[in-house]
């Protein structure tokens, strides 16, 4: 974390410390602290953290795209114009420069306070995203407080982000890279709130290398995602690179509410129409 003034900057030596207990921080040796600084690009993620200093929101997430070549085309978001207290659910490839992206898109286009994104409560730590990122946890008394504000979220007028897999996309048996499961929360709160879901399909894939992993981790029934280590080094991966981002037609929270069948049924329609529009 940074301090106040001065550019944010990834330390990973001290978030071991701050995360792991000191008896077990300790044990781990120096050289497997520096491979894994150089497996997710540490020094890399700190020269763009430094470059885009001070600018935050969607101008912080265009400066990352534009240090790393990175163009993006939009199709349809213009046909949702003048609709109101939209939840977009997209399809998860990347695991970090598809939210970025996302950041982009959506604060350029509604405003930066007008827009909020769902994510892992460990992300709250990007601070120049914090003031767009809306957390999630899953455990203990800061479940309640994530519950509280995810509530208030739903509830105002703000455009809502969500990523329904919960994880990035992986490679499925016919070849193709695909979100997992959708949870039917995405479904639930859009009824609860009144809230149309625009599908959004996000054009973008990570290397080999991070579905060979994904791959082999399974088939040795390993539970711990070591793939998920590479994801910061996944962006770099990604110079150069032209993402596509199509916005679908709203499915209407009446619509959703009229279907007659369960959340988790609609939440799977809802990611296969992702892939169609």
């Amino acid at each position: 974390m940074a301090a106040s003034g001065t550019p944010l900057q990834l330390d990973l030596k001290a978030i071991l410390r701050a995360r792991l207990p000191r008896r077990v921080s300790r044990l781990v040796p120096g050289f497997a602290i520096s491979l894994l600084e150089k497996l997710i690009r540490q020094d890399g993620l700190n020269r763009l953290l430094r470059e885009a200093y001070p600018a935050e929101g969607s101008a912080f997430s265009a400066s990352i795209l534009r240090q790393l070549g990175i163009t993006v085309e939009v199709k349809g978001l213009e046909k949702l114009e003048g609709r109101g207290r939209l939840i977009f659910a997209s399809n998860h490839p990347l695991g970090g420069l598809d939210g970025i992206t996302m950041v982009k898109i959506l604060g350029e286009t509604y405003g930066d306070d007008n827009i909020r994104v769902m994510v892992n409560d460990m992300l709250m730590n990007v601070e120049p995203l914090a003031g767009v990122f809306l957390p999630i946890n899953k455990y203990g008394s800061q479940a309640r407080r994530s519950a509280v504000l995810i509530n208030e979220a739903f509830a105002s007028d703000r455009h809502i982000c969500v990523y329904p897999a919960g994880l990035v996309s992986r490679l499925s048996a016919d070849g193709h890279i695909r979100d997992l499961q959708w949870q039917k929360s995405v479904v639930a709160k859009a009824i609860e709130f009144d809230r149309d879901i625009v599908p959004v399909r996000f054009e973008a894939q990570n290397t080999d290398r991070f579905y060979r992993l994904a791959r082999l981790r399974k088939q040795l029934g390993i539970k711990i995602n070591l793939e998920q280590a590479l994801l910061p080094g996944e962006m770099f991966s990604q110079k150069g690179e032209h993402f596509r981002v199509v916005f679908g037609e709203p499915m209407t929270s009446a619509s959703l509410r009229a279907s007659g069948v369960s959340p988790a049924v609609l939440a799977e329609r809802l990611r296969l129409r992702v892939y169609s529009v």
